[in-house]
């Protein structure tokens, strides 16, 4: 096993350490991509650090964005330059030094029609040129996120030929970045950790927190440990309140579609489609490399107790299919929808519209004396994790240097330049980087392994078998839904249930 692997035997192995009193520097509550971020910043340093997890790495909100890595326009549109030059600066380093391998360009499309004003065109080109100046003042390339520029009808067209040709005047086409998996940059970021020495224990649930202990319960045999620290930080994303009484949080709910393949014939190109009355809000079509098609995103407040899943309301889907239907020459029907998915921003609370609140983030000190990390949103979890460090160590008198995650390359990280040079199939390469030839290479010694898990998918049996090994999946779910995403389409789940099961049981059993 590498020094990254994260599976069932480590995780007995490391359990079995702070149950036995091991005191480790930091305890980090919550395995999303804040919490592992953190976890691989304090690491990075050279501390001591213990992540758990209640359910599975990203098995909350971070699953549920729309998997673009934002650069910051829309907060630029509301005058908020520190927020959107932050967001555009970690796109940068997403994109160019941390996880190329998990990131590309995606061209995104604003159709111009006779009913759209030319002081609304101006208006959207304005802040697509200064969003273009973000991206210079972060640093990043225009050969890896090109200039915006307008573009003639016929060649939007030829990029979405879905698009209603009825009206069309042009369009304007900007670029922005996107990631090939939410969970999948989770997975990398909490086993990149692993390899600096972080325990990474999912399926721990914490039960009370202090300043300096977690008293916690394995989910999978119910034993109930304390585990002892310098610092504990609360990162458990929209559920902060949950574990400490003084956070107020305010949940957006972003509701997402997905079509199936060939219901939206728009190529490799997203489409933006603005809301009727509204000046900066728009409903984008994403492709995404199955083929499907996400469409969203709503910014809704909900109120009450935050669930474990979100659903999707019925409201949703009529509001993003009626939107998104103006601009393309068939409607979109529910026929069309092949599943769904919603996440739930952990906003900070404040006045006005849930789509008005900030995304910045900030680090909070509990009467307790536990720093609990509020708001945010995946871009900008890096600056995040190096806040909640940089907090952690002046709280509780650790020393460490400076943060150096800017400049860490996750595991299977490589310059973009090179990706096209690894000795494997580019499916897989998008999404385990120069790690790819050792997945593939279970498919060569195992034929069986090499093949697909049912007809239909590309998605192969040696790829079970890395998450187990390797990834940290202990159970059938824990592939579905967050290692493979085959769960967001069920029935592609249900078609893939019984060889997961099957390839699950044996891979945990050689691992005893």
């Amino acid at each position: 096993m590498t020094p990254g692997s994260l599976n069932a035997l480590r995780r007995d192995r490391e359990l079995t350490a702070l149950a036995g009193g091991e005191r480790v520097d930091l305890v980090v509550v919550g395995g999303g991509v804040t919490g592992a971020g953190i976890a691989l910043d304090a690491a990075a340093r050279g501390l001591s650090v213990a992540l758990i997890e209640a359910y599975d790495l990203a098995y909350g909100t971070s699953r549920w964005s729309s998997k673009l890595v934002h650069g910051g326009l829309r907060y630029l549109a509301k005058g908020d330059l520190a927020l959107a030059h932050e967001s555009a600066v970690e796109r940068g380093i997403l994109m160019t030094r941390t996880a190329p391998h998990l990131t590309r360009a995606i061209p995104q499309l604003f159709p111009m029609y006779r009913e759209t004003s030319r002081g609304q065109q101006a208006f959207i080109m304005t802040g697509l040129v200064a969003g273009d100046g973000l991206r210079r003042a972060a640093g990043t390339p225009a050969s890896v996120l090109p200039r915006p520029r307008s573009i003639p009808a016929a060649e939007a067209l030829a990029l979405a030929p879905g698009l209603s040709p009825k009206g069309l005047r042009g369009a304007l086409l900007a670029y922005d970045g996107a990631l090939t998996d939410d969970a999948r940059l989770v997975v990398n970021l909490a086993r990149t950790a692993a390899s600096r020495g972080a325990k990474i224990l999912t399926k721990v649930e914490a039960l009370r927190l202090d300043a300096e202990s977690v008293l916690a319960r394995d989910r999978l045999t119910g034993q109930e440990i304390e585990i002892r620290a310098r610092q504990v930080i609360n990162a458990t994303g929209v559920w902060a309140g949950e574990l400490a009484e003084s956070v107020r949080l305010r949940p957006s709910r972003g509701s997402h579609l997905i079509l199936a393949s060939g219901a939206a014939p728009i190529g490799a190109t997203s489409v933006n489609v603005p809301v009727p009355g509204e000046n900066n809000r728009f409903v984008f079509l994403l492709p995404q490399p199955d083929g499907r098609v996400f469409v969203g995103v709503t910014d809704e407040p909900t109120d009450g107790p935050v669930p474990r899943v979100p659903s999707v309301p019925e409201s949703d889907v009529d509001f993003l299919l009626e939107v998104a239907s103006t601009a393309f020459t068939r409607p979109l029907t529910r026929a069309d929808v092949a599943g769904s998915f919603a996440g739930l921003r952990p906003l900070v609370e404040g006045g006005g519209r849930s789509a008005d609140l900030s995304r910045k983030h900030a680090v909070v000190t509990g009467a307790d004396g536990v720093l609990t990390v509020v708001g945010g949103k995946l871009t900008t979890y890096r600056k995040m994790a190096e806040d909640a460090v940089d907090a952690a160590l002046n709280r509780s008198g650790l020393l460490a240097g400076p943060s150096t995650t800017s400049r860490l390359p996750l595991l299977g990280a490589t310059p973009r330049d090179r990706l096209s040079t690894v000795d494997a199939p580019p499916r897989l390469v998008a999404k385990y980087g120069t790690e790819a030839p050792r997945v593939a290479a279970l498919g060569e010694v195992d034929p069986e392994l090499g093949l697909p898990l049912f007809d239909g998918t590309e998605i192969s049996a040696a790829e079970v078998v890395w998450a187990v090994r390797h990834e940290g999946a202990l159970d059938v779910e824990d592939v579905l839904e967050r290692r493979t995403r085959l769960g967001l389409v069920t029935p592609d789940a249900e078609a893939a249930r019984g060889r997961v099961r099957e390839l699950v049981d044996k891979s945990l059993a050689g691992l005893a």
